[in-house]
This record gives C-alpha cells, structure tokens and sequence, in this order.
C-alpha cells in the first residue's frame, strides 16, 4: 500500500499534494543557511539561483522575487519576530526556527510586499505544507491569518514602544536593529531624531551593485555601456547599476578588469593614494589585503606612478583571493601570507599602508543584513587588541613622511576614533593629516581630520579613514 493510500482522509476531502513553488522554497533554503550554517545571504543565495535557472524553474522575475523575500525577512526580522509574537501563545524562542522562517517569509509578504494578502498567506501555508508537514502548515495559517488583519503602522502602533517612552527601543523595533546596535550607531552619528531614522532606513534598502572600473585594465564608458549603469557619485572609478543585475555576466568583470566594489571601499583607496607625501613614492602596503578590491585597485593606482604594491593576508585561502583580484595588475605587486602584527618586512620600508582592520561591520548592514543579529556588543572586546595591533605595526612599517590610512566598515566609535586616539597617544612620532580635502566633492564629511562616511548622506558603506603621518 503506498504511503498516500495509508494517509488518513476526511470524508469528501481527497489527500491533495502541496503545490511545490520553487520561488518560495528557495528562499526558505536560503534563511536555513543563513540560520544554521551562520551563512551570509550574499554568498548562499547566487549560487541557489545559478541552479534554479540551469534547471529550467526560474526566469528574471522569479529570481527578483526570490531575492527580495530573502533580503527583505534579513532586514526586517527584528520587526517581524515582534509582530510574530504579538499573534502566538508561546516565547518565540520555543516556536521551532523552521516555522519561525516560514511565518517571517509570510509577513514580509504581507507587510513589506505588494503581494495580495490572500496570495501571500496561501502561498505561505502551502510553502509550510512542503517544508514543515500538514500539522504545523495549519499553525502558520492561524498565525498568518492574525497578522494580516493589520498592516505594517498598525502593527507598530501596537507592538513598539512609543518613542518619548523609549527612544532606543522605539527606533530598534520599528526600523529593525538591535537596541545596542541603535544606540552605537546613534552615538556616533550624533544629531537628533530625524539623523538616526534617515541611517536606519537606509540600512533597510536595497543597495545598488556598484562596480569599480581597475585603472589601466578598464575603463568606466566601458560599464556604462551595461543596462541601467549610471556613474558614480564620487568615485571617478565607480559605475551603479541601479537596476541590481549579475555583475559575473560584465565581461570586464569576468576578466577581473573590473570588480564590485562598494564607493565608500573605493574612495578610502584613492584618498590614500593621494595624501601628500614628503619624499619618494614607490613602495605601498596593504596590510590587511582579503579579499582584494581594494589592494587591486591599489594597486592599478600604484603602477600608474611606478610604484610596487606589497599586498599582504594571513588566511591563505583570503590571500588566493587577492592574488585572483591582483591577477592582470599592470604594474609590479607582490602578495604575501602574513601576519601584518608580526610582519616579515623590515619596518619603515613603504611610503603608503593601508590597513582595513578586521571589525564588527556594522557599517554594511544594507548588504549583510543578517549581520546585525548576529554581533554582540562583546565582539568589540575581541577585535580591540587586534585593531591597536595593527595600526601599530602600520606605522611601524611606514617611513618617515610617509602615510597610513586605518579604516574600518563599522563607524562604532570604539572601532575608530578611541582605536586611534589610543594609538596615536603613545606614537609622539605621528600626526593626524585633515582627509576631508583628499574627497573634495563630498559632503558631510564632519569636522575632520578624519573622514565618516554613512549611507544615508553618502550612499554608500558606513566607511571610517583616518590617515597618520610618520614624522619621525
């Protein structure tokens, strides 16, 4: 007898098999990575779409939809689960993460689409059927049907504190950040109300793809030549294709002449790059070079000049990837697998060092939303000393006169200024050098001497530069 036949029917109510819908499953495979393996959405979900479409099951407009419901559940779980747990009758944490994934796809579809509400719960419960079983299919529907007798606001209203009550917690809830993470970012954001709700919105929208044309290896009319590519803000490099897209299919890019790289990423390369120098300018240091945009476009900038970069990577799989991004270099360059704190090159032998320190990144929320769930405030404790580690093994290995440029995609203070300041205290033999006239088109770049950039003001990363002269 198959198993069908044994399955207990109702009277008048034929066994009917779920309806398998591929967009939705795919998505529910994506937050699974994201929650089991710590995944990061960026790195599962092209290569779960490649499939779809080799298969045959997925055209342009599924894939879109696909990647909005994962996107869109990342950066709006905080809100959900609070919704979630308004219209259930137990702690959250004891509802299964599976049905959990399966009721936060659901109201993203209800709250955050234009999807109509009886599409989205139907779909949402024949999605449980295929995934969790009939049994917990008929929970998601209970579940669902309570959500979608409010919108978002109506929601809100009832489920976020009021912002006079509690500021931290009103904002985390209704724009989705952990409280510690609103409170950080406000901090060093300062300014009032209207500041903070700007960033935190957006940190919840979908960023553009940018790419970065690599001087003397591509050109920027080339890219603009793609669909829907614009130029960039402020980078001369820099093409957005402010339609998404697949930036594999550019040919430039397939040919590693040019690269994604996000604006903010770009423009600390270039500020360093132009920071005034006393002496010669022939030897440059990336000491922290995975995965490799910014050290190729270092170095595309440094054979301009005829200088040599040295890009250096303690992970060796991270280094191949820099070797890969370096691969076609019009200039010299050298990659290396090293410890930029206890570095094999003898001190004061670069006229420019770069280190990008190893930090929380809460300046890309936009592109890895799921970050922001999973660092905690005790992360910063474990990149302090390595941060202090490098920035002082940078300065060691620049000349006098020579220039190191720290940056960090996470504008917390304690990642930044207080890393420097710390520094710097004891380093009487540097000085601070006013950044802000290396970007000269840009706005909003603070008091200085070091540079903030955010993606409400800039549209881009949340990218922190300081750059230190050696002066004796």
């Amino acid at each position: 007898m198959s198993e069908q036949s044994r399955r207990p029917r109702r009277p008048g109510k034929p066994y009917r098999r779920p309806h398998k819908d591929p967009v939705r499953i795919l998505a529910f495979d994506a937050l699974r990575a994201v929650d089991e393996r710590d995944a990061y959405a960026n790195l599962v979900l092209p290569p779960l779409l490649r499939k779809a479409r080799e298969k045959g099951d997925f055209d342009v407009r599924d894939a879109a939809l696909a990647t909005e419901l994962v996107y869109g559940t990342l950066r709006r779980q905080g809100t959900y689960d609070a919704i979630i747990a308004a219209c259930v009758d137990r702690p959250l944490r004891e509802v299964d993460p599976p049905v959990l994934d399966v009721l936060s796809l659901g109201a993203h579809q209800l709250l955050g689409t234009r999807i109509p509400t009886h599409a989205a719960v139907s779909a949402s419960v024949e999605l449980a059927r295929v995934v969790l079983g009939d049994g917990r299919a008929k929970f998601v529907n209970a579940v669902l049907r309570k959500i979608a007798q409010d919108d978002l606001d109506g929601w809100l209203a009832k489920v976020a504190p009021s912002y006079d009550e509690d500021p931290e917690d009103h904002l985390a809830v209704v724009h989705s950040h952990p409280r510690w993470i609103v409170s950080a970012l406000w901090d060093s954001l300062g300014g009032g109300r209207a500041g903070i709700e700007e960033l935190l919105e957006a940190d919840n929208e979908r960023p553009e793809v940018t790419l970065v044309a690599r001087p003397g290896r591509a050109d920027p009319q080339e890219l603009l030549r793609e669909d829907a590519a614009v130029p960039g803000r402020w980078s001369p490099y820099a093409v957005r294709l402010t339609e998404g897209g697949e930036p594999g299919a550019v040919e430039a890019v397939r040919e590693g002449r040019a690269g994604v790289q996000d604006e903010g990423s770009q423009l600390v390369a270039l500020a360093l790059a132009g920071a005034p120098l006393d002496g010669p300018d022939e030897k440059w240091l990336d000491g922290c070079a995975g995965p490799g945009g910014k050290a190729a476009l270092l170095g595309a900038l440094a054979a301009e000049r005829g200088a040599v970069l040295v890009a250096a990577e303690k992970q060796p799989h991270r280094a191949g990837l820099v070797a890969r991004a370096l691969h076609g270099n019009p200039g010299p360059y050298q990659v290396v697998v090293a410890d930029g704190t206890r570095p094999p090159w003898r001190a004061g032998g670069f006229d420019r060092v770069l280190v990008d320190v190893p930090c929380t990144g809460l300046g890309a929320l936009r592109r890895r939303p799921e970050a922001r769930w999973r660092r905690r405030p005790e992360d910063l404790d474990g990149f302090a000393p390595l941060q202090r580690a490098l920035l002082r093994s940078a300065l060691d290995s620049v000349r006098v006169g020579g220039v190191v440029g720290y940056a960090t995609c996470s504008p917390h203070l304690a990642e930044t200024r207080a890393v420097v300041a710390d520094v710097l205290k004891q380093r009487p033999d540097t000085e601070l050098i006013d950044a802000r006239p290396l970007l000269p088109t840009m706005p909003a770049l603070g008091e200085g001497p070091d540079i903030q950039l955010w993606p409400h003001l800039h549209g881009t990363d949340a990218m922190y530069l300081a750059l230190i002269r050696r002066t004796a």
